[in-house]
């Protein structure tokens, strides 16, 4: 070995590298944030804006304001007390600086100061600072305005005193580092879901949002005010706005004699789905734990001794299961927690034990007070279980049909499936295409390698408005899952999916882009949603995005996925005769060649990934799309068709 490669694989003490202070946050940021698209983008506001909730919480702050600058900043303004600027003894600096500049300082962790707090993994606004190239804070306290500039974590100067204020609080302008961050484009309805949200977690606390990217027809911005006297009774209705009632009353639980405050809103519709959503400290758990786990427990104890102290199930002759009490409930349950603890495979999964107890005994005590105290609530609520209880009965037949036809249990495959070779899922992917002649041009033109085509028959079934059995009574949504090689149902959960054996690790909507094939694809998001959530959350679903224009002058050919870029070619190319534009109304209109060039080969295609960014928000938006009720899907449409957009 020559001494050249000596010098290369030597390994001692000078190759292991320290990363001080903020370095370790713009080295990984992956580690602090989530990720460094748009999800990780959005979350630097929802640190900075904990804090002002942390300040709001503790009872000193009533006003928050958002604003998105038209460079894509962002500032977040509260009038709460106003970060301390006095000396911190053990740093040596002002107490300001040392919030914004080194990670874990702040209130939030001394007890003394919150109770509770927010921020997912207290991170903070220092862990924003670093990863904004720039960021200014403005503190005003003690009629004084102090102010510190920062580039990448780094102040530029020491804190100092700028002038005289009457008020309190805490200015913070930031903007994203753009060459740590692959998007930089703040989305306004993201931001507005997580405001609401905030809203309804901390009643007559005003929230508000500004966008100065984009201007009425008055001239004024894009703005919103959240705002809510009742907070989780409020926005349980939200949610369940567009759903039929099954009883007019909302059930409201809130205690905190048992040492971790505890508040539940619930509401029982006419559906057929269960809707649960979580917060502990204002953090969505959006794989729950030990709080959700207590609800559970405490909704099924408490309902079914009801029923049967008051002999209303003797006559029933299936045996009543725990998501039977469940089916048509809508529910938010808040905790707060002093020292939780998170698990899970995003951290979002509560793990503090003690609280499946409190839970548990909030729900039984409050929930026993109302069955008792609205005999014909309860006699209306323990009908609909049974008949919840009659349907599974029923669904038991249809599901195990599709366990049966499981490639994995011997029963085989869809006959319309084409399959790939290849055996590792990793590396597979599923095309759900529109009809049989788009699936037959994408079968031609796949890579059969690693490719599998499933064209579907139609508009699948609407699942928001189907009995569960219904669903699998279905043979196009049985095609899915038996194409996708996963199993339902577990012993606490007869409607839960099991996805260890999952074929393929990109499932890919593919339909036309025209009216009816939007549809067509909502109806499988809402599927998606509703019967295989896990799918989204685990990132596996995405939706294919064909050209919408083949553009020619001459020799010269481009494909065009949006008007925009039709509009770049005329203007380019317009001047010397005739521009042919093409106008792709359905997949079949491409031979198999052009499919594989503009929407399958992953060389050159553009995916579009789904993400649920806010579970509740996403929950509304379904059940008003997919529902009976005509007049919010129209005002919806219309107030969303100048936003709505294909990025190519």
């Amino acid at each position: 070995m020559s001494e050249t490669n000596k010098s290369k694989t030597n390994y001692g003490a000078s190759s292991i590298q320290v990363l001080e202070g903020l370095e370790a946050v713009r080295k990984r940021p992956a580690m602090y944030i989530g990720d460094i698209g748009t999800k990780g983008l959005h979350h630097l506001v929802y640190e900075v804006v904990d804090n002002s909730i942390d300040e709001a919480m503790a009872g000193y702050c009533k006003n928050i304001d958002v604003i998105i600058n038209e460079d894509n900043s962002i500032v977040v303004e509260d009038n709460g007390r106003g970060i301390p600027v006095d000396m911190h003894k053990k740093e040596g600096k002002s107490a300001l600086e040392v919030v914004m500049t080194v990670l874990h300082a702040g209130g939030k962790f001394d007890k003394g100061s919150y109770k509770v707090s927010g921020g997912l993994h207290g991170v903070g606004v220092s862990c924003v600072n670093a990863l904004s190239s720039y960021m200014r804070v403005e503190v005003s306290r003690n009629g004084k305005l102090y102010m510190q500039e920062y580039s990448c974590g780094i102040p530029k100067e020491a804190v100092k005193e700028i002038g005289t204020s009457n008020k309190t609080g805490t200015k913070v302008t930031f903007l994203p580092d753009a060459s740590i961050f692959i998007e930089t484009v703040y989305i306004y309805d993201i931001l507005a879901a997580r405001l609401r949200e905030l809203a309804y977690l901390n009643p007559s606390i005003y929230l508000s949002i500004t966008d100065k990217r984009n201007k009425n027809e008055d001239g004024s911005y894009r703005s919103n005010t959240f705002y809510s006297e009742l907070g989780l009774e409020e926005f349980v209705l939200f949610i369940d706005s567009s759903r039929e009632k099954l009883i007019e009353d909302v059930i409201h639980i809130s205690t905190d004699k048992f040492g971790t405050p505890v508040e539940i809103a619930m509401i029982y519709n006419t559906g057929y789905n269960e809707n649960l959503y979580s917060y502990v400290n204002n953090i969505n758990t959006i794989e729950g734990g030990t709080h959700i786990a207590g609800f559970r427990r405490g909704l099924t104890r408490t309902l079914k001794k009801y029923a049967e102290d008051n002999k209303m199930l003797d006559k029933v002759k299936v045996e009543i299961s725990g998501d039977d009490f469940r089916e048509g409930l809508t529910a938010v349950i808040s905790v707060k927690v002093a020292e939780p603890q998170f698990e899970g495979q995003t951290k979002t999964k509560l793990g503090n034990s003690e609280v499946m107890g409190f839970v548990d005994q909030a729900v039984g005590e409050a929930l026993g007070n109302y069955l008792e105290e609205h005999p014909k609530e309860a006699k209306i609520i323990v009908e609909k279980v049974i008949l919840a209880a009659t349907a599974r009965h029923a669904a038991r037949h249809a599901r195990e049909l599709v366990q049966r036809k499981s490639p994995l249990s011997g029963g085989g495959l869809p006959g319309k499936l084409a399959d790939c070779s290849e055996k590792d899922p990793a590396k597979c992917e599923l095309f759900l295409v529109e009809g049989d002649s788009a699936g037959g041009t994408a079968k031609q033109g796949r890579s059969r390698l690693f490719q599998a085509i499933l064209p579907l028959r139609g508009k699948i079934l609407n699942v928001e408005k189907a009995l569960h059995h219904k669903v699998l009574e279905s043979e196009e949504i049985r095609n899915i899952y038996t194409a996708l090689g996963v199993s339902i149902g577990t012993e606490e959960d007869s409607k839960a999916l099991n996805m260890e054996k999952l074929r393929y690790h990109k499932v890919i909507i593919m339909t036309d882009a025209d009216v009816d094939g939007s549809h067509i694809a909502t109806l499988i998001l809402t599927f998606f949603f509703r019967h295989m959530k896990p799918l989204i959350e685990q990132g596996h679903v995405y939706i294919a995005t064909p050209p919408l224009y083949l553009c020619k002058k001459g020799k010269i050919e481009q494909y065009c996925w949006n008007e925009k870029e039709r509009m770049q070619f005329i203007e380019q190319y317009g001047s010397d005769g005739n521009i042919h534009v093409q106008r792709y109304k359905g997949l079949g209109e491409m031979n198999e060649a052009q499919l594989w060039d503009t929407t399958m080969n992953p060389e050159t295609r553009t995916l579009r990934q789904i993400t649920i960014e806010n579970g509740a928000e996403a929950d509304r938006i379904f059940s008003m799309l997919m529902g009976d009720d005509v007049e919010p899907r129209r005002n919806f449409i219309e107030a969303n068709a100048t936003y709505a957009k294909i990025d190519a």
